[in-house]
């Protein structure tokens, strides 16, 4: 995305970069030095998701924050599949064209299963894991989600989030659980992010990956046991219409070695709609781990 006069740069402060793929051109947030945090974002957010966490944590931590291909300021080809299994391969191909080591991944929404991916596949390269309210494990038997993803990823959801921007302007305030939380400034940078209905076949086609991407979510699942030692904090907002306790649960148990902030009134977003609450959990996590 060329032009970005949209941008707040008060809010949004940092330095642009880019790693060129197959698809396009990956744009991705690399700010501070010290230990590498990786934050990913989710369906229909982008780096701009985790500025402020960003912000805390740079003077301390490097932090790298990706926009996938389809979002953010990245590259927004028509003619790419835009599945799962390809945003985890930009990931990976980003990760080692930073030379990143040691990492601590943060993870959202779709984050989830792209992070997980690359942890399940390259754990002596992920130190810890910050879990915000997301899965990675196969759903096709969960009427939640099999009726979600069916609608949102079939011909009516499609037309309207390719031509109403609908996944921006409606979901992403039904997902939060204050909505007073998402304001018209902060919302505007996801809606500008999606500018036209060619610009949003990312943002359409991931509803329907939630079942279509069964198997490789399998894939995933199967090898979670690789990370049951790593340190893991989870940051859960309780009200998220998506993500809900019994997800949670599963998490907990596939990873034991964890802490846990529940956050009543918080929904989907919990980087927008609690960042101070966030960042002072991440920031206290890294510390305690780094002591031990």
């Amino acid at each position: 995305m060329d032009n970005t006069d949209w941008i707040d740069r008060d809010e949004y402060p940092f330095a642009s970069h880019h790693l060129q793929t197959a698809a396009g051109k990956l744009h991705y947030v690399d700010e501070g030095s010290g230990e590498t945090v990786v934050m990913l974002h989710g369906n229909p957010a982008w780096s701009f998701l985790y500025r402020k966490l960003i912000k805390r944590l740079s003077p301390s931590y490097r932090c790298i924050a990706p926009d996938h291909i389809g979002f953010g300021l990245s590259d927004k080809p028509t003619d790419w599949s835009y599945l799962p299994e390809q945003h985890a391969k930009n990931l990976a191909a980003l990760i080692g064209h930073l030379g990143l080591k040691d990492i601590t991944l943060v993870v959202n929404d779709w984050g989830g299963p792209i992070g997980m991916h690359y942890a399940v596949n390259h754990p002596h390269n992920v130190k810890r894991l910050v879990v915000l309210n997301t899965w990675a494990w196969p759903v096709d038997d969960d009427f939640h989600y099999v009726a979600f993803s069916a609608f949102m990823g079939g011909p009516i959801g499609r037309f309207l989030i390719r031509h109403f921007n609908f996944f921006v302007t409606s979901f992403m305030r039904v997902a939060f659980g204050d909505k007073s939380k998402l304001g018209a400034h902060a919302h505007r940078h996801y809606r500008a992010a999606l500018p036209t209905a060619a610009s949003r076949k990312g943002c359409y086609v991931f509803p329907g990956q939630i079942i279509g991407s069964t198997p490789w979510l399998r894939q995933i699942w199967e090898k979670m046991s690789a990370l049951k030692d790593k340190p893991t904090l989870f940051v859960w907002g309780m009200k998220d219409v998506a993500f809900r306790e019994q997800e949670l649960k599963r998490w907990q148990q596939a990873l034991p070695n964890s802490i846990t902030l529940r956050l009543g009134s918080v929904g989907h977003f919990v980087a927008e709609e609690a960042p101070e609450q966030l960042g002072e959990a991440v920031e206290n996590f890294l510390k305690e781990q780094t002591r031990g």
